[in-house]
């Protein structure tokens, strides 16, 4: 009896101790987890301040798209300088949502006042202000095959979408499904609604005398492209041809003679003449090739549509077409003849007296500024509303 009563003892010892043991073990768990829970917080809403730092900090402004990429020979454009012409809060002026970025190719949207001294709107590449555009400019070329990427929101009543197009039919795709779904037409085509393309101005009062600028070469040709699949291989034989009877100064990726964008103006300046071909014919598609030669104070000689075509936009006698002769070997015997006739040459440069050319913008990213920019000012300045039922008919007719 007393043997077994020392064992209950021992036991409800034993049984005690357990208890005190698993009291603390639990006391410890608890402990435990409540430093978890408190350091798993800490560490989350520090991640998240983290997180909302960088966001700030990187984030793009609603209405400023990234910086374009500048050729390096070009300076960036000044830190802290918004790429924007939007302010902070929506002004009462009419929006253009850019919906595509032409080739990727970004530029400072400041500068269609910059350059072009338009300010009759707001240039924004913002989507989501889609329902307050009064215009969205898209451009065709980037459009989806199956058109998935274009705006799938409800047109709101007063939105007007610019289909937007330089390129000439021989290099247009057609896409099926664009019929009725645009209300303006932006292209270098005369009778669209946003006809784009660089013009003479004309002189108000007596503007400087016209000096020729040095000249020490004949005749030069700056091309890039020279695929047949683009309509260029006419230009190209023709050139295969000229090439036979006078030297023709040659420039440009086709050739394998890179110029600086800074020389591009004084290259064209030093020769006499000027090989504008356009890389396919069509009316209307007279490009910045004709320009070039004209701001630079060089003659151009034209390939592209025909001779009356070209005088719907400048003087006939600034520039050589290739339709006045009957074959290359008698345009070759002409520029010669007029390389030892200087009163003969000069004469095409009469029309300086009633008119200036202005420099076009050379640089890759600018390539389509000037188109955007004045189908910028064309929203903020005409409310008329149509719609483009057939637009292949019209610009394949």
């Amino acid at each position: 009896m007393e043997c077994r009563n020392d064992v209950s003892s021992r036991s409800e010892y034993s049984t005690s101790t357990n208890l005190l043991t698993g009291a603390k073990m639990l006391s410890s768990i608890y402990l435990t987890g409540v430093l978890r829970v408190i350091l798993v917080s800490i560490i989350s809403l520090g991640g998240f301040v983290v997180l909302f730092l960088m966001h700030y900090s990187s984030a793009p402004s609603l209405f400023c798209p990234p910086l374009p990429a500048f050729p390096p020979q070009y300076s960036e454009r000044p830190q802290g300088q918004h790429n924007s012409s939007l302010a902070k809060t929506l002004p009462d002026k009419p929006i253009m949502l850019l919906w595509f970025w032409p080739e990727h190719y970004r530029f400072d949207l400041s500068d269609c006042a910059t350059l072009f001294n338009i300010d009759s709107c707001l240039l924004t590449d913002d989507r989501s202000i889609y329902n307050k555009a009064d215009g969205v400019l898209i451009f065709h070329k980037s459009i989806k095959q199956d058109l998935s990427n274009l705006p799938q929101s409800p047109r709101p009543p007063f939105q007007k979408w610019i289909w937007f197009h330089v390129e000439s039919p021989t290099n247009t795709n057609r896409l099926s499904g664009l019929e009725n779904l645009f209300n303006l037409t932006l292209s270098y085509r005369q009778d669209a609604d946003i006809p784009i393309r660089w013009r003479l101005t004309a002189r108000k009062g007596q503007g400087e005398d016209f000096v020729l600028p040095k000249k020490d070469k004949l005749v030069c040709w700056i091309v890039n492209n020279n695929n047949p699949a683009t309509g260029s291989g006419q230009r190209y034989n023709y050139y295969r041809e000229l090439v036979k009877h006078v030297k023709v100064e040659v420039f440009g990726k086709a050739f394998g003679r890179f110029l600086n964008y800074e020389d591009y103006y004084d290259t064209i300046s030093s020769c006499k003449f000027y090989l504008s071909f356009e890389n396919s014919v069509h009316r209307d598609y007279i490009t910045e090739k004709l320009n070039g030669p004209l701001a630079a104070g060089t003659v151009p000689v034209v390939l592209g549509p025909p001779r009356q075509n070209y005088e719907d936009f400048v003087p006939g006698d600034s520039f050589i077409h290739v339709n006045d002769f009957p074959d290359v070997k008698a345009l070759a015997e002409f520029l010669l003849k007029l390389d030892k006739d200087d009163e003969a040459y000069l004469h095409y440069f009469q029309w300086r007296e009633h008119f200036s050319a202005q420099r076009h913008l050379i640089q890759q990213y600018q390539e389509f500024t000037h188109a955007i920019c004045y189908a910028c000012d064309h929203v903020g300045t005409h409310k008329e509303y149509r719609v483009v039922h057939n637009l292949y008919k019209w610009y394949f007719g």
